[in-house]
């Protein structure tokens, strides 16, 4: 966002409340904040490209792919198998790319 937040004014408001609200508060470390994300954009369904983001970027903290396939098979019983086998895929999309 250091540069997209110039896009226009929702890029700015995301900027605003999501990097300036959410990520400069404490009690959560980066890699716990980009899991919690990823729950959030598998939960909402539609997110594919922030998912595939997130997915990359919970993995680059040290969220590995195996972390994140267990995160998600926790979330199945809320979010459902789509949504669930979406976000899984994207977790393999993305691995795959870092290999």
């Amino acid at each position: 966002m250091k540069e997209a937040w110039k896009a226009g004014h929702i890029n700015r408001w995301l900027a605003a409340n999501c990097f300036g609200g959410y990520y400069m508060r404490t009690g959560l470390t980066l890699a716990q904040r980009e899991m919690i994300t990823f729950c959030f954009l598998a939960a909402q369904g539609g997110c594919e490209p922030q998912m595939a983001a997130h997915a990359k970027g919970n993995m680059n903290m040290g969220n590995n792919k195996d972390f994140l396939i267990r995160v998600v098979s926790q979330c199945l019983p809320y979010i459902g198998y789509p949504r669930s086998l979406n976000a899984v895929a994207y977790v393999n999309k993305e691995a795959e790319k870092l290999e």
